[in-house]
C-alpha cells in the first residue's frame, strides 16, 4: 500500500490506475484511504464475486473514484460489462473517466458472447453474466487424467 503511495506522488500529476491484484474490499479500503489511488481497477473475478464487487463500487463512488475493470482472462470481458453496467445505471451514473479493457480472444467459447459496437459495449440481451461456456468447448479443454 505505502508502495503505491509513493509511486503515486512521485508521478503526480500523472494518474494511477492499480488494484487489479486485489482480492477484497480491504485491500482497496487501504489504497483509498492511505491516497494510493486514483482509478480503481478491479479484477472482478479476483474479488470473489459480486457482493464483493458492489462493496469497491459503493467505495468507489464514496470517494469519487471512477471504476476501469481490469478485463485481460478467459470469459472476463463478458463479466466486467455487466460491473460497468451497475456501476453506471445504479452507482455513479456517469460514464465519465471510465473505460473496459477489451481483450479480443476467446470470445467463441461462450454462449452470449460480449458485443462491441462503436467502441462500446452493447447491453447483453440475455439474463445472468454471460459467462456460460459452451458444452463443445468445455468437453474439449476439460482435463483428462493419465
Amino acid at each position: 500500500i505505502e508502495g503505491h503511495r509513493v509511486i503515486r506522488e512521485g508521478v503526480h500529476p500523472v494518474k494511477v490506475a492499480t488494484g487489479e491484484m486485489c482480492q477484497n474490499r480491504i485491500i482497496f479500503k487501504q489504497l483509498i484511504m492511505r491516497g494510493a489511488i486514483d482509478v480503481v481497477q478491479v479484477d472482478a473475478c479476483r474479488l470473489g464475486g459480486l457482493n464483493e464487487l458492489l462493496a469497491v463500487l459503493l467505495m468507489a463512488a464514496k470517494y469519487q473514484l471512477p471504476v476501469c475493470p481490469h478485463a485481460g482472462g478467459v470469459g472476463l470481458c463478458e463479466y466486467v460489462q455487466h460491473a460497468s453496467m451497475i456501476d453506471y445505471l445504479c452507482i455513479a451514473g456517469t460514464r465519465e473517466g471510465r473505460v473496459i479493457e477489451f481483450v479480443d480472444h476467446l470470445h467463441e467459447h461462450f454462449v452470449d458472447p460480449c458485443v462491441i459496437q462503436n467502441a462500446a459495449y452493447m447491453p447483453p440481451q440475455a439474463p445472468g453474466f454471460s459467462i456460460e461456456m459452451k458444452a463443445a468447448s468445455l468437453a474439449q479443454y476439460q482435463f483428462k487424467p493419465r
